[in-house]
């Protein structure tokens, strides 16, 4: 464990490479440090409005990348069946797969369109379908898929008996739960490949705490304004504590095309809160492989996602 001595990204032209989340903050910095290695990025967005003005900001950033963006909802598995069997269609090998996007702590439950608590649905179960989904591809392209969880599920347990918190809701247990499920999903998918010579590796980055958006305003969850914990964490980040949004980036960055990678990796700040990117020590609930395989078989009933072989 320690500080990665190798931050270099390799020459990735003629590599496609998929990042949820590249429409804002972290993602959108990880999206632009793989287009500027040559990688074509395709991301897929909620909005296409916000997301082309992202692939514009990508392509002022890297002249000549190819950037381009696609449908997704991941709160809807309808919408990541589509994108996946678009993808799929268009029959391009995936080479890196980053799964970065997320919600975090709506003011009140609220449930996907599939009636999954918001945020396992969006952070886990969303991704997981979209993986599973992108598996020919992925296998194909020997891909590296990296999946961003958060310090959150330094403290996370999985309720077993109650995943979607259909009873004594608590937002910020729920989120830490959807992000340990993350972590606990990138780890079976590793053994799951290993095992069966899948050729794809998975691994996991943590970005720290920087002032993205996830605590932002955000009206169509219910938040018309900037959380207390937002602000707070803008003062952190201006007086060097906690980690810029750049920072925060690199861990995913490093996980998903370092050359130092590999499987079953975990990548985060050197401080727990910020700092440059080092492999970390897996979290004790991250340890659990017993609970990563049923998580797996869980989530492979909520979604009616599974892999023919």
């Amino acid at each position: 464990m320690g500080r990665i001595a190798d931050l270099s990204i390799p020459d990735l032209n003629g590599k496609r490479a998929v990042v949820t989340g590249a429409s804002d903050g972290i993602g959108t910095v990880i999206a632009t440090r793989l287009a500027r290695a040559g990688a074509e990025v395709v991301m897929p967005v909620r909005s296409a409005a916000k997301g082309e003005r992202a692939a514009e900001s990508i392509r002022a950033a890297a002249p000549g990348a190819q950037v381009s963006t696609r449908e997704l909802d991941l709160s809807s598995l309808n919408s990541v069946a589509a994108l996946a069997s678009e993808l799929v269609s268009e029959g391009r090998p995936i080479d890196v797969l980053v799964n970065n996007a997320g919600v975090m702590q709506p003011p009140e439950r609220q449930v996907t369109r599939d009636g999954f608590e918001l945020q396992f649905g969006t952070n886990h179960l969303g991704h997981f379908a979209l993986t599973l989904g992108l598996m020919p591809l992925l296998r194909a392209g020997g891909a590296r898929v990296t999946h961003q969880t958060s310090i959150a599920a330094r403290s996370g347990t999985i309720n077993w008996d109650d995943l979607n918190w259909e009873r004594s809701y608590d937002v910020m247990k729920a989120y830490s739960q959807s992000k340990l499920a993350v972590a606990l999903f990138a780890r079976e998918l590793d053994a799951r490949s290993r095992a069966g010579g899948w050729g794809i590796t998975s691994n996991m980055a943590h970005p720290g705490i920087s002032p993205t958006n996830l605590l932002a305003a955000q009206p169509g969850l219910g938040r018309p304004k900037d959380s207390a914990g937002r602000r707070l964490i803008g003062v952190l980040a201006r007086v060097g504590i906690a980690g810029t949004v750049d920072s925060a980036a690199q861990p995913g960055v490093i996980a998903a095309a370092g050359t130092a990678s590999r499987g079953d990796q975990f990548v985060g700040p050197t401080r727990l809160i910020g700092g440059p990117p080092a492999e970390v020590g897996l979290w004790k609930p991250l340890r659990n492989m017993d609970d990563a395989r049923r998580l797996w078989e869980a989530s492979e009933e909520l979604t009616g996602s599974r892999l023919s072989s």
